[in-house]
Order: C-alpha cells, then structure tokens, then sequence
C-alpha cells in the first residue's frame, strides 16, 4: 500500500514521514521539483512542495504536477500535510487537492498535535493552552495568524464550505463518528474540521473514517492523523490475516498491558492454566492441546488472537512446592510453562487456515521457547518499536521470516502491546 503527502514545506514532509516510518511504512521526502524515486521499497512519499508562502498559481501548479507524480506512482491514500500554527495558504492547497482527486473527495481537518502542545477544541486551535492567535505566529511577517477558529481560517481561504465536528461527537466513539461523516459527506460538504485533545482522540477520528466506503478521505493535518488514517486503513485490506500474542509474564504492568489490547481490539484472550502446565505430568499435554483447539475457535472471530497465563484473578503458581512434590527443579517447572505456551502457538500457526501477519511475546523466555520449539535459530533484527521492543523476523525453523515483536514484562506502559501489535499489521500491510 502507498501513501503520498503534499507538504507546504521540508520539514513537515520529513516530520510526517518519520511517523509514517514509526508505522511500518518505508518513507522518503522529495522536493516539488524531482521525481519520485523508483525504489520498490518505498511505501510513502512526502512531496515538499516549498508552497507556504507562495503565490496563488504556484501553489495551485505545484500541488498539480504533486498530484501528477502521486497519480503515477499509485498512491491509494493522499493526506494534505498543514502547518501545527496553521500558517500558509491551507485553504488553497485543500481545494486544489480536492480539485485534483475530483468530486468524491473530502478534506478530514484535525489541526491538532498533542505530542506538540498543539490541540483543537471547539474549532479553537491551542498552542500550550494559548490561542494560536496570541502566540508569536501572529507576528507572522508574511502571513500572520490573527484568530485561532480552524474553520473559519480555512473558510476566508476557500472556495468549499466548511463544517466543524466538535469533541462531544468525537468522545462519542467510532460508530457515532462515522456516521456524523457520513451525513456531512451525504450533505456535500468537502471540507470537514474535527476536535481532537489527546493522541486517542487522533486514533478515534482516524478509525471511523477507515470504515467509510465510497469516499476519498484525505486526512489534512501537521501528522498524527496522516499516521494514524494510514495505519487504519491499511487493516482494511482484503486479505484477512491474524497477529498473535503470546504473553507468560505475570507482573501487574503485563496485565494493565492486557486489559488495554483486549479493550482496544475487542478480543478474548485464550486463558492458559499455569498450574496445569507447571508439571512433568499428562496434565501439561492435555492443556495444551485443549487451549489449541479454544485458540482455534477464537482465531475465527478475533484478528489479535491472545494467548496467555495471564488472569487477573489467578493466583501465582507454587513453583517450590511443586518442584518438591514432582522431585524437580522451580526452573524446571517455570520452563515447562513456557514452553507450553510456545507450542500452543505454534501448532495454532501450524494448523490454522488463516495467514498469520506476525507474532508478538512478552518475557524473554517465552521467546526463547517459541524459536526452541519453532527450529528458529533466530531473529533477524530490523528496528526497534518502542524502547526495549525489538521487531525482527524469525530466521530458518517452521516459519522462516514469521515478522515477531519482542519486549521485557516489566517494559513500557500500558499501550505497549497494543502499539506493538498496530505496528506489526502496519508493516506488512506496508510491505505488501
């Protein structure tokens, strides 16, 4: 899947590209005035099309021969990238990009970047709490910024109308989300300004507008939607494929990390008896191949297929006391766990009929018993996702270049998972 970004400027296109890059994209910036590389890899193009302060026809024929470019090279999503103070001739370059990609285009406007201090309430853009209006962006010496509503900045500018969807709606959740999209889409309108305050607000815009059909949604904003929109929409690919978790960790933060990936992507884990694969005896066998055949039921309905010993109201396994009953060792015991998890894993892999996009595990020894039990002799690493998350691919074994993201059970916060997982369905919905 490819992306193409117009950019009014080279930092934003670079900006905008390292975000996409954080979600699997392969990403690359290229001045208005050269052509896009002819490299296979590449998965997204950020254009600068040095436009911001411009005169009106050099904008308008450099987002044309942009869009040319784009067009060529076959890009299935176009964002418009705009400045975080809202500075330039947004209006302008909107209008030619919907001018362009012709009459069932629409213009999603999030002006917010919270990582940045920047957010969007009430159609009011805030810098740090301040309106843009009274920040130093209204000292602008070619175009200053004298009021901070995003619609009306964008109307003065353009030839559309305007509508602006506000934070109730967007708190509302996906569903009602789309729907509000729809009516204004239905409506006519082309150019549609959303709230948004936090990161999650971004992802909620981001994953209604991936559920509408029929429409050229060009997510117009300084990155986060761009990112995001991107992300969501490469999930809706046609080929319905699986990533599978494999968590063995018991400390608090895996669980917070379990309970946000199963809220996020509604799914129901697999629960895995601990007790019962702490043990040299037939109870280990017969819970594996029970929870193989519940994971295989499940995978049908869930596209992030859980596997763990996690349950919050489990308590910890006695490993000294069973290490004394069975006349063998605690680390014995504990490896029999998780290489009961690994090969639950693997023979879900094995004998489902579904692709599986990637794997993702917690705990060190539960990735070191999936490669065991896999034949991997092991990962070929390519980038790191988060701090201490690594993402790589398995090397020889049952699933030579299976892509698998690993982290500690005591790394990162509660989105850890659940970015891990995003960012592996990206990446091969990138790469394909």
């Amino acid at each position: 899947m490819k992306v193409g970004v117009f950019a009014d400027d080279l930092t934003g296109a670079n900006a905008t590209g390292v975000r996409l890059s954080k979600q699997g994209f392969t990403s690359a910036t290229v001045v208005f005035n050269d052509n896009i590389p002819d490299m296979k890899e590449l998965s997204a193009i950020c254009i600068d099309t040095d436009s911001r302060y411009a005169s009106d026809s050099v904008v308008v024929n450099r987002l044309k021969s942009a869009s040319e470019k784009f067009r060529n090279w076959g890009a299935e999503i176009i964002c418009k990238r705009i400045d975080s103070t809202v500075r330039g001739k947004i209006g302008l370059e909107i209008d030619t990009v919907l001018d362009e990609f012709g009459e069932g285009s629409v213009a999603v406007v999030v002006a917010s970047f919270p990582d940045s201090g920047r957010v969007c309430s009430g159609g009011y853009l805030l810098v740090e709490g301040v309106p843009v209006q009274e920040t130093d962006v209204a000292q602008d010496p070619v175009m200053p910024i004298t009021q901070s509503y995003v619609p009306a900045i964008i109307a003065e500018q353009s030839k559309y109308d305007v509508v602006h969807v506000g934070l109730d709606v967007v708190l509302t959740g996906v569903n009602k989300l789309k729907t509000t999209f729809e009516e204004h889409i239905n409506g006519g309108k082309r150019v549609i300004v959303v709230d948004a305050v936090t990161d999650e607000d971004i992802e909620e815009i981001a994953a209604a507008m991936a559920l509408i059909q029929g429409t050229r949604l060009i997510p117009t904003d300084p990155g986060p939607l761009t990112a995001a929109y991107s992300r969501a929409y490469s999930h809706q690919l046609k080929e319905q494929s699986k990533v599978i978790v494999t968590v063995g960790s018991v400390t608090n933060l895996s669980g917070h990390q379990l309970r946000y990936l199963r809220d996020k992507t509604n799914s129901t884990p697999v629960y895995v008896s601990a007790e019962k694969l702490a043990t040299m005896e037939d109870s280990w066998e017969e819970e594996v191949e029970r929870a193989v055949r519940v994971a295989l039921e499940r995978i049908q309905k869930d596209d992030v297929l859980i596997i763990t010993t996690h349950k919050d109201s489990n308590e910890r396994v006695d490993l000294k006391n069973k290490a004394e009953e069975e006349k063998t060792t605690q680390d014995a015991l504990a490896k029999r766990i998780t290489d009961g998890l690994a090969k639950i894993t693997r023979l879900v892999m094995e004998q489902t009929d579904y692709k599986i996009q990637g794997c993702f595990t917690s705990g060190g020894d539960v990735t070191a018993s999936l490669c065991a039990l896999s034949m991997a002799s092991g990962i070929k690493l390519e980038d790191e996702v988060l701090p201490l998350a690594a993402y790589g691919t398995l090397i020889g074994g049952y699933f030579p270049g299976l892509p698998i993201v690993t982290k500690g059970g005591m790394v990162g916060d509660k989105k850890s998972i659940y970015a891990s997982v995003k960012y592996l369905k990206t990446k091969r919905s990138a790469a394909r």
